[in-house]
This record gives structure tokens, C-alpha cells and sequence, in this order.
């Protein structure tokens, strides 16, 4: 059993890299790969965790990309982590969010929830923030009941105190990770749109534009998406991959290698993904 997605405090997580390659190895996974949020500022740790642990430790990246007018993240899978065009390019995208961040601070005061970056920053053990961090900065002001509820009420993708930041096109995201020696692949598919959203025809768009997997096994998954999902995969030819989201305990509900309770990702989808990162062609 392996798992292709998780998060550390280098990001929206909890958990310290070195924490994670522990959980995996009493997980009794047979790979685990890192992928936080537009940085590889925690594989080096990650990995230096190697001989400590039988779980193999694969290094990995969550980009965030626009298509279709809403954001949809792209696992970038086996990157070389020591890929210097690779890391100048997150670095770039890390200064991108830290603009969205002054501007969401801005917008959030518009609509009478004051905090500061230096509140949202309180509640991150990474330079780097995330929405997560505003959604407990905001409840610690009082703003919400609960983080989550920020989310509903103020920062989510179609609430009034979200920013959109400059991202990615998909074809962008995808040659980045195939120069960088990866895989590209699109995250939690069907967290991307709501019901009416067309994925058969979206997905072979993504194609097109470079994307060479899709996460068909997912944390959050009930059992006829992933169905769906793994067979869309299928039928466009594309890779498949699957990975829990864990968070630790910003994502509460989800266990590295189990997701809510039922995820089992099989160990020969890291075969096929390594078989398309050596002879795979960008489209």
C-alpha cells in the first residue's frame, strides 16, 4: 500500500517531514511521497529520513493551477528535489502567494474581519502561508465559530474575502514537472467542480495540455468516484495515482494510508508511474 500525497508543516500540514516518514513506516506503507504546497522546503529532511525507515520516501510538490475559471491543483510526482530551475520556479510561485496574502489581508479588513499577516503568521510554523492559516487566524479573533467555517463564510474559492493569486496554466504546471524529471498529475479530481462539471471532456483537455495522470484514489473519495475516476483514467490512457491528503491535524478526519477510512492504493500504480516518468511524452 503506498500513498502519493500528504502535506507538512512546510505548507498547510501539521506534521514535521521527519514525523511523516515515521507515520509511514508504522503505516507499514511501502512508499510515501511528500508533496506540500509550492515548495520542496521539506524533502531534504524527508529524505534524510531513508535509513531510518523500510517505507521508501519519494519527493514530490502541489502546484496550483487556472483552468476553467476556478483553481485546480497538479501533483508534481518524482521531482528531482536538487533541480535548480525547478526550485528558482517555485520560488517564484511562493512570491505570488505571498502578494495574494497582503491583498486577502486588505479585502478581509474591506469586510470588517481585521486581522494582520502577522496574526495569520502566529498560527504557521512555515514562511509559507496558506488559507489554512487565515481560517484559524480568523477564529482566534473570533471572526468564526470554527476554521472550517471561514471557509464557508469568508475564504472560500466563491466567498467575498478570497484573492485570487496569479497561478499556473495546467500546460505550464505540466512542463515545469516533466523538466524538473516528474510526473504531472491532476489532484483530487473531483473536489475540483461541482455535479454538473463535464470531467470526460475536461480531463482530456488537461491531456492535451500535458497532464499524464489523474489521482483516482483518493482520501476523501466515496467508492463510486474513485470507480469513476480510475476508469476515466483508463479510458484517456493516463496514469493513475491516489494518495490520503494528510494534513495531520488541520484535515483531522484523514490517516496517512487510509484517508477517512477505506483508502487502499495499490503498490503497483508506483510501477506505472515510474514507467511513465522514464518513457512518458509530454502531449
Amino acid at each position: 500500500m503506498i500513498d502519493l500525497h500528504c502535506h507538512s508543516l512546510h505548507s498547510d500540514g501539521t506534521d514535521t517531514p521527519e514525523g511523516l516518514a515515521l507515520l509511514g513506516d508504522e503505516a507499514q506503507l511501502t512508499a510515501l511521497c511528500l508533496t506540500d504546497h509550492d515548495t520542496l522546503g521539506g524533502v531534504g529532511a524527508f529524505l534524510a529520513m531513508q535509513p531510518r525507515v523500510k517505507v521508501r520516501l519519494l519527493a514530490g510538490t502541489e502546484l496550483s493551477c487556472h483552468f476553467l475559471g476556478r483553481s485546480l491543483h497538479v501533483l508534481g510526482l518524482l521531482v528531482d528535489p536538487a533541480d535548480a530551475r525547478f526550485q528558482a520556479r517555485l520560488e517564484e510561485l511562493r512570491g505570488r502567494r505571498e502578494d495574494r496574502n497582503r491583498r486577502m489581508v486588505a479585502r478581509l479588513a474591506e469586510l470588517g474581519f481585521p486581522i494582520t499577516l502577522e496574526d495569520v503568521q502566529a498560527h504557521a510554523n512555515t514562511p509559507l502561508l496558506s488559507r489554512v492559516h487565515f481560517a484559524l487566524a480568523l477564529a482566534a479573533r473570533g471572526f468564526v465559530r470554527r476554521p472550517p467555517d471561514a471557509f464557508v463564510k469568508l475564504i472560500g474559492d466563491d466567498c467575498p474575502g478570497f484573492v485570487p493569486r496569479q497561478e499556473l496554466s495546467p500546460s505550464e504546471a505540466a512542463r515545469w514537472i516533466r523538466e524538473a524529471g516528474g510526473v504531472p498529475v491532476v489532484a483530487h479530481p473531483g473536489r475540483f467542480a461541482g455535479g454538473t462539471f463535464r470531467w470526460e471532456d475536461a480531463m482530456a483537455e488537461l491531456q492535451r495540455q500535458g497532464l499524464e495522470g489523474l489521482e483516482g484514489y483518493y482520501g476523501e473519495f466515496r467508492a463510486a468516484e474513485q470507480k469513476y475516476f480510475v476508469a476515466l483514467a483508463s479510458r484517456l490512457g493516463m496514469v493513475v495515482t491516489g494518495g490520503s491528503d494528510y494534513h495531520g491535524a488541520h484535515k483531522p478526519g484523514l490517516r496517512l494510508g487510509r484517508g477517512s477510512g477505506g483508502l487502499k492504493v495499490p503498490d503497483e500504480l508506483l510501477e506505472r508511474l515510474e514507467t511513465q516518468q522514464r518513457f512518458g511524452s509530454y502531449h
